[in-house]
Order: C-alpha cells, then sequence, then structure tokens
C-alpha cells in the first residue's frame, strides 16, 4: 500500500468517525432551532388528571396559523429561563388573606431555577413595583407586601400593564411572564388623573409585546362582612361580590398562561409551587410566520396523543 493511499483511507476513516458522532450527539439531544425570526409558541402538555407530560418528541406535535398546518422550525423541551414579575392585590379586602399570601410566596421563590429573575409588585391605593430583576432570595421577601390600607381599590388592569412596562427593553432568551394575584374585581381609575386601562387593552398588548399572563384567585377576607342589598338581584350581587375578576381567566386563557382559583380551606403555596414546575415544564416550538403583513394572526397548538391537552397562546401579531 502506497503512502498516498494510507493517507486517503486514514482520512476517510477519521471523516466517518466525526459524522457518527455529530450523528450520536444529534440524536440525544431535544433542541433544534431554525431562524431567528421564527414565531415562539410555549405549549403546556397535561394529561386528563391534569398533570404535566413533559417527555414529547416534536412529531406529537401540530401548529396551526390561520387552521393552515406550519413546519416546525424550532423545539426546544428543557427548561426555559423566566423574566417573572409577580403582582401581588393589596386592595382593602386582601386584609384577611396577606399572612397567607406572604408564606405562600416563599413556596414560588424556593422554586425558582438559577437562571430565572424576579421583580415582585403590589397594587391598592398605589402600583410599586421593585426596581430590579434579581435572582436573590431575600431581596424578595423584602419586597412582599407586609400592609394593607382598608380603603385600597384593586386597580387590576392597570398593575397588569405597569409590570408589562416594568419588562423595559430588555430581550434575550429568558420569557416575559406576569403572575396575578387577587381577590377582587378592577376598580378602574378613581381619579381624573388615573389612566383607564381595560381587560382587552391587556390582552391586545400582551400579544404585541409577547407576554404570558397568569393568574391566582381568591376569595376575600376583608375585614368588614359583605351586606346584602335588596331583593334578588342584591343578594347575587353579594354573593359574587368577594369573587375575583372573571376576566383574569380570559386574560390568561389568551395569553398561554394558566388560571387557579383558591377556594377556603385550599393551598395557596401549592398553587404557586404549580405555576413555578408548569414554567419550567414547557415545550417551546417555533414556525416561520406564512405571512408578514403586520396583521393578528390566530394560532391553534394539538398533539397527537389522545387524551393529552395542550395549552398555548391564542394568537400573535406576525411581522411587517
Amino acid at each position: 500500500m502506497t503512502e498516498g493511499v494510507r493517507n486517503r483511507i486514514l482520512t476517510c476513516g477519521t471523516l466517518a468517525l466525526c459524522m457518527i458522532g455529530a450523528l450520536g450527539a444529534t440524536a440525544q439531544q431535544p433542541v433544534f432551532r431554525g431562524t431567528g425570526d421564527s414565531v415562539r409558541v410555549f405549549v403546556t402538555v397535561t394529561d386528563r388528571d391534569g398533570r404535566l407530560v413533559t417527555n414529547l418528541a416534536q412529531p406529537e406535535f401540530d401548529v396551526r396559523d390561520e387552521g393552515k398546518p406550519q413546519p416546525i422550525t424550532l423545539f426546544d423541551n428543557t427548561p426555559q429561563p423566566v423574566r417573572l414579575i409577580v403582582m401581588l392585590d393589596v386592595s382593602g379586602s386582601m386584609e384577611g388573606n396577606l399572612p397567607l399570601l406572604r408564606a405562600a410566596a416563599q413556596q414560588l421563590f424556593a422554586r425558582l431555577r438559577p437562571d430565572d429573575v424576579v421583580k415582585v409588585g403590589a397594587f391598592g391605593r398605589d402600583i410599586v413595583i421593585s426596581p430590579a430583576f434579581t435572582h436573590d432570595v431575600e431581596t424578595f421577601r423584602r419586597a412582599l407586601p407586609d400592609h394593607v390600607a382598608p380603603d385600597a381599590p384593586t386597580p387590576l388592569w392597570r398593575a397588569v400593564d405597569a409590570a408589562m412596562d416594568a419588562f423595559g427593553d430588555e430581550t434575550g432568551e429568558a420569557r416575559p411572564v406576569v403572575l396575578v394575584l387577587s381577590d377582587g374585581k378592577d376598580s378602574g381609575p378613581i381619579s381624573f388623573r388615573e389612566r383607564n386601562v381595560s381587560q382587552g387593552q391587556v390582552i391586545d398588548r400582551a400579544r404585541t409585546d409577547d407576554v404570558m399572563i397568569y393568574g391566582i384567585g381568591m376569595r376575600s377576607r376583608g375585614g368588614q362582612p359583605i351586606q346584602p342589598g335588596i331583593g334578588a338581584a342584591g343578594l347575587q350581587a353579594a354573593l359574587v361580590a368577594d369573587l375575583p375578576d372573571p376576566g383574569l381567566a380570559l386574560v390568561a386563557e389568551q395569553t398561554g398562561g394558566g388560571y387557579t382559583e383558591i377556594r377556603f380551606g385550599q393551598d395557596l403555596g401549592a398553587a404557586f409551587s404549580q405555576i413555578a414546575d408548569e414554567l419550567h415544564s414547557q415545550y417551546l416550538l417555533g414556525f416561520a410566520p406564512p405571512k408578514r403583513d403586520g396583521k393578528v394572526h390566530d394560532i391553534d397548538v394539538r398533539v397527537a396523543t389522545r387524551g393529552l391537552k395542550p395549552r398555548a397562546r391564542k394568537n400573535y401579531v406576525a411581522p411587517r
């Protein structure tokens, strides 16, 4: 065998080994990515009992834009970092819930991953949000509210809008998520100086800014009992007066988040923990927008396995 032939054999053998190694690495890696302008869709999948399903492969998913199947150009089932803003209701009706809220929030903080960052905010008479994202648990604890003004209103939608402002212009892989805990209905502006923000405006902005919103609703535990009004209508109003705003569930559904309503005796800490676990158990799918028309497009995500339920945002704004 000549020296030239021997070198060619060695070169071919080396290339073959490299290709085999690359194929093996690809088989072990559940991530593939397309172009940078993919429409990103985070998907939560649960079974019939509500348990998270985290072991699906990309071929199980079907993503549709305006009813038309789209090639999936991005798939990742590894935990994704989160930029989380926790907004806590400190209106007057939350007076009896405050100790429960503070204790439960600790369970959320304990389940954060090293690459997650958080701001903590409160809304009642004022809307206040901590100035910087951080992973320091002690900073979270100091930011938790420790007082409720008995006459404080519930500026629910202004608070969610302010939370979206608080993300600023930061970009990156960490996705923006707002978690809202409230026991009351939006009170609207209480003075001419306050800008009115509606539920619809919150949904529109979350769609444009690609923000996922989670909600936890509680029954009120204010210091004063609710007095029913006159007649059947008054009684009906009293029965629902201590219930959270029903719009919070709709906002969560539209943006791909989840909604949980806590009743007396249920574990609020478990609800916080469940949301933290869910945020780190979602699938990231992506597809190239079929049209760059700047319009709102409906999204439908399906899975092939019967009995599983995917949850994702309902639409997105196509780029121009």
